[in-house]
């Protein structure tokens, strides 16, 4: 009897990233080392040595994942997954370069947080690694996260789900391992990172609709989720030395931070800001802020108008109907120093 034990070195090729069905990232490998780790081949690679083909990686409960650009999905997606039990990925450094690993959640909805801002129903939670990342729920799609490895230990991703939603649970996350030498890894403290010169960054589960969950007294609750306390960076691009937040002219509801949404003319939403160090409960942080050129005495944003770049989040009582944050962001060059 001869063991037969698979040995792909017909030529070494480094295994870039290649783009695969649906223009998903996949990873140029040879064929059978492709099929072996239950990759999909979804087209070729052009090396200068031998014919690869561009793998992609998919993941479900159960799994590990120790390839690069690894897609994490529900069972059956994409359709939707009913719950009642939990959903596991273990992810494990691809090898003692990697640092980091940034989620990019394509798709995630899960059940809405209580009417005070709880995720009581469903709760995605992420351990293992030396970064805090809350518990997140609701509507996600677009939002990402950096967490960084803790030496060799793995990351796990879990998702605890009840029976009662019966909207849709799905989930679609691209799991990114990154070199600790990339220019692409997330500073310290950056839960997320952004590297264009403009675009708009939100809270989780922010939506320019109410919160479907009710609370205790059959209310729309809030869809701001309680206690987050984590920093959004954005990379400084070249030439520009500063950065203006602003709403949203097209959403009245792009900063609805603290007090009660529903008890405001909805005219007024937008101009209802506080800034000051009184904002103690939910509040945003920019730092050494200034308006109109002048120097602000506090770092703290709160009320119902205004901007962010780092949030303090503490709890969602008597902050009824409350969206969270969605602000444009823009980058300013530098003043022509004459």
């Amino acid at each position: 009897m001869v063991d037969f034990f698979p040995f792909y070195t017909i030529g070494r090729f480094p295994n870039t990233a290649c783009t695969g069905i649906n223009d998903l990232t996949g990873t140029c490998v040879l064929a059978g080392e492709c099929k072996d780790a239950g990759g999909i081949a979804t087209g070729t690679c052009t090396t200068l040595t031998v014919q690869a083909v561009c793998c992609v990686y998919q993941a479900t409960c159960g799994d590990t994942a120790s390839y690069n650009n690894t897609y994490f999905v529900n069972p059956g997606y994409p359709g939707s997954w009913s719950g009642g039990s939990s959903c596991s990925l273990t992810i494990s450094p691809a090898s003692s370069d990697i640092c980091q690993v940034r989620l990019d959640f394509l798709d995630l909805t899960l059940a809405s947080p209580s009417g005070d801002g709880v995720c009581n129903r469903d709760a995605m939670t992420i351990s293992g690694g030396s970064s805090s990342v809350p518990a997140l729920c609701g509507t996600n799609g677009g939002q990402h996260v950096y967490v960084n490895f803790d030496g060799s230990q793995s990351i796990s991703i879990n998702i605890a789900a009840s029976s009662s939603f019966t909207l849709g649970r799905k989930w679609h996350i691209k799991v990114t391992q990154i070199d600790c030498n990339s220019a692409l890894i997330a500073p310290s403290g950056c839960l997320q990172y952004y590297w264009g010169s403009s675009g708009v960054i939100r809270s989780f589960n922010y939506g320019s609709a109410a919160n479907s969950a009710l609370n205790t007294v059959g209310v729309d609750g809030t869809r701001q989720i309680a206690n987050l306390n984590y920093g959004i960076c954005i990379a400084a691009a070249a030439d520009q030395c500063s950065i203006t937040y602003s709403t949203l002219s097209s959403d009245s509801y792009s900063f609805t931070v603290t007090g009660d949404v529903g008890a405001v003319d909805p005219s007024l939403l937008g101009t209802s800001a506080l800034q000051d160090q009184a904002c103690t409960t939910d509040y945003v942080v920019i730092p050494s802020p200034t308006q109109n050129n002048a120097p602000l005495m506090s770092d703290r944003f709160c009320g119902l108008g205004l901007a962010a770049t780092t949030i303090t989040d503490g709890n969602e009582q008597m902050d009824i109907g409350n969206r969270g944050f969605s602000l444009s962001y823009s980058q300013n060059e530098c003043p022509v120093i004459i």
